[in-house]
């Protein structure tokens, strides 16, 4: 009995703490809700609405872009151009007779003064004219004097019928058929005396030809180029292989078209001359290197400000480190309308003949303009329809502005017109950059968080 009475004791007891423990459990589940709620849904509905917010702000902002402002270049402003190194004095020497060379008393580097013996060609054909030109004067001559005794002869058999038909003796057309005798002989000795001169002057013609068997320096100076030697056919006529040609190696308009070509650009045909023969090409050149001349095509753009007597500082590649000094003694006063440029003629001292033609030679003008240019990045200009164009912001909207340029630095590029100084650009336009688009400028210099109003 007494086992039994504590059973019952035992549930009873349990039955009263049983709503307590219910309420634990509930306590829990109600706290680990509301941390579940605070810890997780909370920071993830903020993180949701700070994205939805940036978003938004995204969406609502104006885009940002990258500006410059506009400045000019120094005011020691310069213009560098690549130019080609010619003789100022300068003759392509090419025979006016034809024959086989037979003698050759000068080469290429050879220093020859004015007159003097180059070469000397055989031509017997011409001799043989000149022989047979000689002849002719002779034989004209002959007959000159048997018309002149026919002549006297005429004249005196007309005088005397003049008195005997005057007399009666004679009818007067026996007078006239003397008359017409004597004419007829005067007009045959001047038809002989013409014939003498026009036979004088070939012969003075073969004779002044026969002297160029004789090639000779038209002036001091060095011989550039040999291509001819001893036995070579040389021909008159200006036909068959030679190196003479349109568009010789001193040819200001070549000069002009290859300046641009750099160290490694097109070489003067007279640095590697051909020794065969030369059949109507030239025989010699000779070249005066006491004064160079250089020539450079000049841009459109900077035509106005090349003058005659300007100074310019010339760098040879084959001289490092020298500067030599120039000046522009012309221009050609016309703009090519292929190149739209100036062609331009610097002249230079040469008497310790360092310099040699063909030289490659970078030539540096000074202050070639009063009003430095502007300058602006390279990257900031587009072409639109055909048009060099920049994105200039103006009260926070973009508008672009057509522009010229003048030198490309590279980085930098010079603009001549469309800007002026101050203004903003846009370093990279982006298709977001449209005209009238209201932008965010920025100046990195200044700093990207500031704005720029």
């Amino acid at each position: 009995m007494a086992t039994t009475d504590n059973l019952i004791g035992d549930v009873s007891h349990n039955k009263g703490h049983s709503p307590k423990i219910w309420l634990s459990f509930l306590l829990v589940a109600v706290i680990i809700g509301i941390l579940i709620f605070f810890f997780g849904v909370v920071p993830r509905e903020k993180v949701r609405s700070q994205i939805d917010q940036e978003a938004k702000d995204r969406t609502d902002a104006h885009p940002r872009v990258q500006v410059v402002r506009v400045q000019q270049a120094p005011s020691n402003s310069q213009l560098v151009i690549p130019g080609t190194t010619l003789a100022y004095t300068e003759a392509y020497i090419y025979a006016r007779a034809s024959g086989y060379v037979t003698r050759r008393l000068v080469d290429i580097g050879d220093h020859v003064h004015k007159g003097q013996l180059l070469a000397i060609i055989d031509s017997p054909d011409l001799d043989q004219q000149v022989a047979q030109g000689r002849s002719s004067v002779l034989q004209s001559q002959s007959n000159l004097e048997q018309l002149q005794a026919q002549l006297i002869l005429a004249k005196a058999n007309w005088e005397r019928y003049k008195v005997l038909v005057a007399k009666g003796v004679f009818s007067r057309q026996d007078g006239d058929t003397q008359e017409a005798t004597y004419r007829s002989a005067e007009a045959n000795v001047h038809a002989a005396q013409n014939a003498v001169q026009a036979n004088q002057d070939n012969l003075q013609r073969l004779v002044v030809l026969q002297q160029y068997e004789k090639v000779t320096a038209p002036f001091t100076g060095v011989i550039t180029a040999r291509n001819v030697d001893v036995g070579a056919l040389i021909s008159a006529q200006g036909t068959g292989l030679g190196s003479g040609g349109s568009n010789q190696p001193g040819d200001p308009q070549s000069a002009a078209s290859s300046s641009n070509a750099g160290a490694s650009g097109s070489l003067s045909s007279s640095v590697a001359p051909s020794t065969g023969g030369s059949q109507g090409g030239q025989m010699f050149a000779v070249a005066s290197l006491d004064a160079l001349r250089i020539l450079v095509a000049v841009p459109e753009a900077y035509a106005a400000s090349i003058r005659v007597g300007q100074k310019a500082e010339l760098d040879f590649q084959a001289l490092p480190g020298q500067k030599v000094e120039g000046v522009v003694s012309r221009t050609s006063a016309s703009i090519d309308q292929n190149s739209r440029t100036l062609l331009v003629e610097v002249q230079v001292s040469n008497r310790n003949q360092k310099l040699l033609p063909g030289m490659y030679v970078v030539v540096n003008f000074i202050q070639v303009q009063s009003l430095p240019p502007l300058l602006v990045p390279g990257e900031a200009i587009v072409v639109r329809n055909g048009k060099n164009m920049l994105a200039v912001v103006d009260n926070n909207h973009v508008h672009f502005k057509e522009i010229h340029i003048g030198r490309d630095f590279g980085e930098q590029t010079e603009v001549t017109s469309g800007i002026q100084s101050g203004d903003l650009v846009v370093r990279n336009v982006s298709d977001e950059v449209q005209e009238g688009v209201e932008v965010e400028p920025i100046l990195p210099k200044a700093g990207a968080a500031k704005k720029e109003k």
